[in-house]
């Protein structure tokens, strides 16, 4: 399966290393915004074609389907353009950063029938994998989960440190890996959703700091903490409070409440979560069938996000 990947920055160079594990698929073209670093990657990688165009990637002779790991403004438009020129795609997390646009990539995907993926990768990573097994056999049920996710990011830098054209946003992006998850593995709707928000940033015009709360119809409840101004360990921290157990992921670790490891190394074929999601979406094309994680599954998550926006002004 030819394939293409438009960005060439950290997520699509994690895209570029995960697909080199997955047989029988080939990045056919890499589209980019900066051709120096685009023309880099491509030739570090052995891709056989880059551009700025995406429309002239989607044109190489016998690409399929695309991934986009571009600025989140532009992932709708690239989304709805892949599958109008007749590719499947996949979008990185989040879809959109607005509900119309989430929502107009739904009616394009059901409109062509087509293959479209968010990159929900919480989903698929062994940790919270090996969670939503035991959830499923009926071992455990979730009660509560507190999540903290937390950077250091007060200039607009992106994960590899270098500028960013573009400016990153708490709720849309990284709220909405928790606010998906929470649903997944309770599942069950959100029907409780609000938030808090300090300061915005006189120069980013985003908030810094931010506090969500959430409820499923059986009653299970989320407390998220989100921000930019943490100067201590980063990224994202996952308790699961659950009638069996507790348990406390980070990425692609897993320990019990008293501090015991848990090997997830046996949960899927690789460790990597990036990976796990191209090769679902690779499979779901192969197969014809709608993937975990598809634009329907996860418009939930994006229907939760608005209305916790919207409670912003309250």
């Amino acid at each position: 399966m030819k394939v293409v990947v438009a960005g060439q920055g950290a997520f699509g160079v994690q895209h570029i290393k995960a697909i080199k594990n997955i047989p029988g698929i080939e990045i056919a073209s890499l589209t980019g915004g900066n051709q120096e670093a685009t023309k880099a990657v491509a030739l570090e990688h052995g891709i056989p074609h880059w551009t700025g165009d995406l429309a002239e990637s989607l044109a190489q002779p016998g690409v399929e389907a695309a991934i986009l790991a571009t600025p989140t403004q532009m992932h709708a438009p690239q989304a709805i353009q892949c599958l109008k020129a007749g590719k499947h795609v996949q979008v990185e997390i989040p879809m959109a950063d607005n509900l119309k646009d989430s929502e107009a990539i739904d009616k394009v995907q059901r409109e062509t029938g087509l293959i479209a993926m968010a990159g929900h990768t919480r989903r698929f990573n062994p940790s919270h994998q090996w969670i939503h097994k035991r959830i499923k056999a009926g071992e455990l049920k979730v009660l509560q989960m507190d999540v903290q996710t937390y950077f250091f990011r007060r200039q607009n830098i992106n994960a590899q440190g270098k500028p960013r054209s573009w400016t990153d946003h708490l709720l849309w992006h990284h709220a909405c890996h928790t606010v998906d998850l929470f649903a997944y593995q309770a599942g069950e709707p959100v029907t409780v959703a609000r938030g808090i928000e300090g300061p915005h940033h006189p120069e980013l015009k985003i908030a810094m700091d931010m506090s969500i709360q959430m409820k499923t119809a059986g009653g299970a409840i989320c407390t998220l903490s989100l921000s930019f101004n943490n100067d201590g360990p980063l990224g994202t921290f996952f308790r699961y409070i659950c009638d069996n157990g507790t348990y406390i992921a980070r990425y692609d670790e897993l320990i019990d409440g008293k501090n015991n490891p848990i090997d997830v190394s046996k949960v899927d074929v690789s460790m990597n979560g990036i990976e796990l999601q191209d090769r679902e979406f690779f499979a779901a094309i192969k197969e014809g069938r709608e993937p975990n994680a598809s634009i329907a599954q996860c418009l939930p998550a994006m229907r939760t996000l608005d209305k916790i926006e919207k409670s912003f002004a309250s």
